[in-house]
């Protein structure tokens, strides 16, 4: 250890070699000029997806575009005339080659279709004479099975059952319902962004039905008949010829049309007050770029077949007319908003007829009251709206019925009408779910012996509205016992407790309990293929002073109860070429529903399935 210490104080005291010497400090009279000189200039390039902080580009030279002496572009002649355009898709698609037509292929391109013109080389016995018309087919099935309980009478003169001696005997029934209906359009015109020129098409529709119930004179008048029956039908749902006026007014297709025949028509954007397939004419269009439209028309009322429901054009037409106008303005009273205002007007003159439904029961006069015949006038005032106010869906109607029945069934004496009615949904979405508050009102009449009748009646009714026909009061009919015979409180696929013998042959009531509705859903979209649904509503009569007259009862409770459903939609190939539906959905009958059908050992319980197969063509 001796030398090592001298050592190292030998290399302290020596200075460094001149390369390692610090750099020597600049001189201070030195400016913050030179050093800006060794400082490196800054980078503008991306770093990281950012620019750096504080850093602005400069801007690019002006551009100044000079073209002196410039001429226009050389007419289409001026080009090869081997490059010829193709007016329209289908013969692109066809010169390339891509798509081999299949009769029986619904998914691509299709002549049965209406996908592409109709080759009038094929065709020549038709009365065609230009390339731009199409050919359209629809086939679809309708498959139902429905078993059901609800208050079925105790038949007065016979039973299916000697032992059963009460007013309502068992509660079960089924049915088995299947449709098909093929439709066929022959048009005119481009159908992808604006109407046809002019279209003929007609529609058939051949129901089978099957109904099996515990109790005879449900299904037939005749006390021998036997407790169940199988039926068929063919109707015609549609026939009519659609005409457009003169060229379309704009860019956007506004038009003036008339329809005359058989043709679908609904009133509101729900069905509330006449949805229907009936014989009549419609002049209808489009102003202001599709933003205004409107309808006037005038409908001819066609008999229904008993059973399937199904126009029969083998019968007269019913004494019985509605003439519609409405207008519809998009985005009023305030935008996403669409308003509609209608007047309708039903004139009945059925006061003398006598209609005897295919069973056998009485329909036109309904057997209530003193059972005479009706003469009515009703003249329909509503508003209507569909839209959305912020992120919130909004459906409402509102309608004021206002007239004279020349015969009142309580009084053999006119009437006036004067009856309310209101609907609201609300809903709101979010994402995958939709979740839904339901309200609807209809007046009922408080005083049958007086000189007005302010019970509300629609003309032919079909709502899509609280849970539609997957909810049991809207779905199934209810037998008014006691009050008269073949007289229902509500109708078929209806909401409205109106009184009917029949809400397809029958005529609209205005003596009748009203309605009040709240109700609740949701609907939950699962995957693209499947949607639940479930709904829960509670029913009340609006005033029972009818009921109790026809019941000679002093007084029977408003309360109808909870009717309570669900239904589930599977749609395998994430379209309506097939869809699977089932639903199941009951009653909790309330102390008015009760008083009115208390049978031994029930009639609190009533239960309703649902299962639908609908395959379309």
């Amino acid at each position: 250890m001796g030398p090592i210490l001298p050592a190292l104080l030998l290399l302290q005291a020596s200075p460094p070699p001149e390369e390692a010497q610090p750099p020597a400090l600049p001189p201070a009279e030195e400016t913050a000029q030179d050093w800006d000189k060794d400082i490196p200039p800054v980078d503008p390039q991306i770093i990281n997806g950012r620019t750096r902080p504080g850093y602005t580009a400069p801007l690019p030279e002006r551009i100044e575009q000079r073209n002196e002496g410039a001429i226009r572009a050389p007419p289409p002649e001026a080009f090869p005339t081997e490059q010829v355009p193709i007016p329209d898709r289908w013969r692109l698609i066809e010169s390339l080659g891509l798509v081999k037509e299949n009769l029986f292929d619904p998914y691509n391109q299709n002549t049965y279709k209406g996908d592409r013109p109709i080759n009038r080389a094929k065709v020549p016995w038709l009365p065609i004479k230009e390339d731009d018309w199409f050919f359209v087919a629809n086939l679809i099935s309708d498959s139902v099975y429905e078993p059901r309980t609800f208050p079925i009478p105790v038949g007065v003169q016979t039973t299916e059952d000697p032992d059963r001696n009460d007013v309502f005997g068992k509660d079960f029934s089924q049915v088995f319902s299947q449709t098909f209906i093929a439709g066929f359009a022959l048009l005119k015109g481009s159908t992808t962004f604006k109407p046809p020129s002019i279209e003929y098409r007609v529609t058939f529709a051949y129901n089978v039905n099957y109904v099996d119930v515990p109790e005879r004179r449900v299904l037939f008048v005749e006390p021998s008949r036997s407790s169940h029956r199988l039926d068929h039908f063919l109707g015609v749902q549609e026939a009519f010829v659609d005409y457009h006026f003169g060229q379309f007014d704009n860019d956007r297709f506004d038009f003036l049309s008339i329809r005359a025949g058989i043709q679908p028509f609904q009133s509101d954007f729900r069905g509330f007050l006449f949805n229907d397939q009936q014989l009549g004419v419609r002049l209808f269009g489009s102003r202001d770029n599709n933003r205004f439209q409107f309808n006037l028309g005038a409908f001819w009322r066609l008999e229904k077949d008993t059973n399937s429901g199904l126009n029969s054009v083998v019968q007269r037409p019913r004494d019985d007319l509605v003439f519609v106008a409405n207008v519809y303005r998009q985005d009023f009273l305030i935008p996403a908003l669409t308003s509609q205002i209608t007047a309708v007007y039903n004139r009945n003159r059925e006061g003398n007829d006598i209609e005897i439904d295919d069973n056998g029961f009485p329909v036109r006069p309904a057997l209530l009251g003193t059972l005479r015949g009706r003469d009515y006038d009703v003249v329909y005032l509503g508003y209507n709206l569909d839209g959305r106010i912020g992120r919130v869906n909004l459906t409402g109607s509102f309608y004021w019925a206002l007239g004279e029945d020349r015969n009142s069934f309580f009084t053999d004496r006119p009437a006036d009408i004067n009856a309310q009615f209101a609907a609201m949904e609300a809903s709101y979405d979010r994402d995958w779910m939709r979740l839904r508050l339901s309200a609807a009102y209809a007046s009922g009449d408080s005083d049958p012996y007086d000189n007005k009748e302010t019970g509300y009646d629609a003309i032919f009714e079909n709502p899509v509205f609280a849970g539609a026909d997957t909810s049991y009061w809207i779905r199934q009919t209810i037998p008014f016992a006691g009050g008269g015979r073949a007289i229902s409180i509500n109708g078929r696929n209806g909401i409205l407790n109106s009184l009917r013998s029949s809400k397809e042959q029958g005529q609209s009531n205005f003596n009748n309990p009203g309605l009040i509705l709240l109700g609740t859903g949701a609907d939950f979209d699962l995957t693209p293929q499947l949607r639940l649904s479930a709904n829960a509503n509670h029913l009340w009569f609006e005033d029972t002073s009818t009921l109790q007259v026809l019941r000679n009862e002093g007084s029977i409770p408003r309360d109808i109860g909870f009717d309570l459903s669900a239904s589930a939609i599977w749609r395998p190939h994430a379209n309506q070429n097939i869809v699977f539906r089932l639903s199941a959905a009951t009653l909790l009958a309330g102390e008015g529903f009760r008083d009115l059908f208390t049978a031994r050992g029930g009639g609190r319980e009533f239960v309703s399935i649902l299962a639908n197969v609908v395959l379309t063509y």
